[in-house]
């Protein structure tokens, strides 16, 4: 297993590894050491199934299910796709392709779940002809960037996040839509540490949508502010697809966001979240 930087703040690309064939005691440990010291990791050249992929993701930490509990089957892969099941490609507009449209906004997965991701798993199957890059950013090296002071204030402060909140910036029709108003908003620290290392990350989302003690028009307009220092050009990392890439990523050191891409062309991604576990540091942002 070799290594290689993806950029200077973060991540890096994995090569001799077959990750449809790693388990806990062969080379598990091994890439969650460079998972939580990178934050993210780029396998290319894979061959992931459903199977496999599920495999891999609960090597991590217990598979999310974002489905009302009356759909719960068991867990299974989120294709993310601008097609249907007939195989047609969804116009433009429909709230489908708003809703992945919604995942350009710069934004970390889960914020509004009661247990938040721990990491996502994405792969690529079919990638358009251009644009669908995927973008990351590190909050643990954007947190760094800012003085000591507002370090300190922020270790203090909470965020309410809110599914519908994101949204709402793409579609009111979207955000209105039981996907994104059945669940309770969630209330967390805006600063994660990662018990692992002892690294402290800025977690911050699109999903934000109050700050404890502040008025909300101030409190939108910090979290717009730390979003846009957080994600200076030359602090992100731009991913584009080839079929057969996997990424998995920290969503306690992260923020990514999708690009555009000619609507009438196919994409076709496959996620996996892992949720947050009991040694995952969650109670540092309680």
């Amino acid at each position: 297993m070799q290594t290689r930087p993806l950029h200077r703040d973060f991540g890096v690309e994995v090569t001799g590894v077959d990750v449809a064939t790693v388990i806990s005691d062969n080379l598990y440990p091994e890439i969650r050491a460079l998972f939580e010291a990178h934050s993210l990791l780029l396998f290319r050249n894979q061959q992931l199934d459903d199977s496999a992929h599920m495999r891999f993701g609960a090597l991590f930490g217990k598979q999310e299910d974002r489905r009302k509990p009356q759909d719960q089957t068991g867990p299974e892969v989120s294709p993310i796709t601008n097609k249907d099941s007939g195989d047609h490609i969804i116009d433009e507009h429909d709230l489908h392709v708003l809703q992945l449209k919604a995942n350009q906004l710069w934004h970390t997965d889960s914020t509004f779940l009661p247990v938040p991701a721990l990491a996502n798993v994405l792969t690529a199957h079919v990638v358009p002809s251009s644009g669908g890059e995927t973008q990351f950013v590190s909050t643990r090296a954007a947190f760094k960037r800012l003085p000591a002071d507002e370090q300190d204030r922020l270790r203090k402060t909470y965020i309410t996040h809110r599914y519908a909140h994101s949204r709402a910036q793409i579609s009111d029709d979207l955000s209105k839509q039981e996907l994104f108003t059945m669940w309770c908003d969630q209330h967390w620290r805006a600063v994660w540490t990662n018990p692992a290392n002892g690294e402290d990350a800025l977690y911050i989302a699109s999903h934000g949508c109050a700050i404890d003690g502040l008025p909300d028009d101030e409190a939108q307009a910090y979290l717009a502010r730390l979003i846009e220092d957080a994600t200076q050009a030359e602090h992100v990392y731009n991913h584009d697809w080839s079929p057969g890439d996997v990424i998995i990523w920290d969503e306690r050191a992260t923020m990514h966001r999708g690009c555009p891409w000619p609507y009438d062309e196919e994409r076709t991604m496959a996620s996996i979240c892992v949720s947050v576990g009991p040694n995952d540091g969650l109670d540092s942002v309680r």
